[in-house]
């Protein structure tokens, strides 16, 4: 059984759709990673909201003929931005960090996202973590339902 069809019609720009869908959603691959360079500005009004300076992490390949190459991460704070787009959501949906990822030292936040995927914090413990280019990081299912202890994060 496959997510409904709508879940993965809503996806744009899939690396491998066979891959990617699955019974609990649609994997999401990262196509960069960014350092936070210099601080953003957030204020009550928005007059003085100000993006932070992001500056692209390279990637290194590990053999020459390497198509893809990996990020060298040590242990603190990135952004990434996912390959795929999301187009015509109906009902709001989940971001979720993959099992793989979490087993590995990495996390990001759980997002409740309705019109498109923003970027997102990535967190990566102190023994660093290697990611390779398109690699699966997350997981975009149906929205959990929130328990008066959870706290939610809408994404809009």
């Amino acid at each position: 059984m496959s997510p409904e069809p709508s879940l993965a019609e809503s996806v744009d720009n899939l690396v491998h759709g066979p891959t990617q869908v699955h019974d609990h959603g649609v994997d999401l691959t990262v196509s960069a990673i960014y350092e936070v360079t210099a601080p953003g500005r957030l204020d009550f009004g928005g007059d003085e909201l100000e993006d932070a300076d992001l500056e692209p992490v390279p990637t290194t390949l590990r053999e020459p003929d390497d198509d893809y190459g990996w990020w060298e991460l040590s242990g603190g704070q990135y952004v990434i931005q996912h390959n795929e787009f999301v187009t015509d959501v109906g009902e709001p949906l989940t971001l979720q960090a993959r099992n793989d990822l979490l087993a590995r030292g990495g996390s990001h936040p759980t997002l409740r996202v309705h019109s498109h995927l923003p970027l997102v914090p990535l967190s990566v413990a102190d023994g660093g973590i290697d990611i390779k280019e398109n690699a699966r990081v997350s997981t975009l299912g149906p929205a959990i339902p929130s328990t008066d202890d959870e706290q939610e994060v809408d994404v809009v």
